[in-house]
């Protein structure tokens, strides 16, 4: 499909985006020299100690498409700790699509915390325990957002995925472009057994590396309302992506064996009922 047309509302320019480079497309935004990008752009990393954490965002904002990155999380004692990799636009209102990696003490797991924002508003969290150690090795995951849902992928399995309900009054994150954010930091009030372990600053510094960032997506530009792909070799499957009977088993095994938490069975936190997309899905 060589035009994806977005709501009228949208008046930027949207090209598209590709295989990218850590010099060209992202911005070190805090923690001093605790972030490096190393290897000519291939490569970056992460470090948190006591005095402070680190971040970068990408220079670009998107409004939808596959964002890949691969991850090698804090190993070691990592309890307080929080490496994140999220989209999000800006504002009271903003959309945002999480990944979070909790850490915890050595021998037990992260815990990979998502959640999806639509017009400021949350409360949709899902937490997975993974089926790999994801400090040992580096680990794709990807984040596929187009009109109709967003797929959370790790090693290209489903994980969840949200789909798009407005039609029963559902927000939906799809008018505001939203750039790629990420950062290590502590978070040892609530991140590891909700507050009661502690970072242990001994290990610090903890360092979380990052490469082979991907962004097959349309990119915000002044002077248009379509998204057009520039090249035409680039893949265009994520404009329509959902999942086949093959992705909805591997979904439905991630979900039986490795969730942790789901905001869709939490009646307590939800007395008065629990929200209305829960009712539609199983596998928000």
């Amino acid at each position: 499909m060589a035009l994806l047309f977005v709501s009228a509302v949208f008046l930027g320019a949207l090209a598209s985006a590709s295989a990218g480079n850590f010099y060209q497309d992202f911005d070190i935004t805090w923690g001093d020299q605790r972030a490096k990008i190393l290897n000519g752009g291939r490569d970056l990393t992460l470090s948190l100690d006591r005095a402070s954490g680190s971040g970068f965002k990408s220079k670009n904002e998107y409004l939808f498409g596959r964002i890949d990155v691969q991850i090698k999380l804090v190993p070691g004692n990592s309890a307080g700790t929080v490496t994140a990799y999220y989209l999000s636009s800006q504002g009271p209102t903003h959309d945002e699509i999480d990944f979070e990696f909790l850490g915890n003490l050595s021998g037990n797991p992260y815990t990979l915390h998502t959640n999806v924002f639509a017009q400021g508003k949350g409360n949709r969290e899902q937490q997975f325990h993974l089926w790999f150690d994801p400090t040992k090795a580096f680990h794709t995951y990807s984040i596929v957002w187009n009109a109709q849902r967003i797929i959370f992928l790790v090693d290209n399995i489903p994980i969840r995925v949200f789909n798009n309900l407005e039609s029963i009054g559902i927000p939906f994150p799809k008018n505001q472009p939203m750039r790629i954010y990420s950062s290590l930091w502590n978070a040892d009030d609530w991140a590891t057994m909700g507050g009661r372990v502690k970072t242990d600053w001994s290990n610090a510094p903890f360092t979380a590396s990052f490469k082979n960032f991907n962004a097959n997506a349309c990119v915000r530009a002044p002077g248009s309302s379509s998204c057009t792909r520039t090249d035409p070799n680039q893949d265009s499957a994520w404009q329509d992506q959902s999942l086949d009977a093959s992705g909805r088993n591997r979904l439905r095994w991630v979900q039986q064996k490795y969730m942790v938490y789901n905001y869709c069975t939490d009646v307590k936190r939800f007395p008065q009922g629990l929200p209305a997309e829960c009712k539609r899905s199983r596998f928000l």
